[in-house]
């Protein structure tokens, strides 16, 4: 089973931690900060650049769906 969840600030997730503890449940964290570097940071400012300037096209769902065969459930 997979629950998220997304405290509103450190205090709640400090309480909720302490909770999961005490109630000896076993549970993973996912970190959510991480760092881009310099050449992702400049790739995405990059493309943005080519987005904003209308050099790059962009695809609906469906379109994206199509082009790859994906299969809905």
């Amino acid at each position: 089973m997979t629950i998220v969840v997304n405290p509103h600030n450190p205090q709640e997730e400090q309480a909720l931690l302490e909770f999961l503890d005490n109630m000896k449940y076993d549970y993973s964290r996912e970190d959510e900060t991480f760092v881009l570097s310099e050449a992702q940071q400049k790739e995405i400012l990059e493309r943005d650049k080519e987005y904003e300037a209308g050099e790059t096209e962009t695809y609906s769902i469906d379109e994206i769906i199509a082009h790859f065969k994906i299969k809905e459930k």
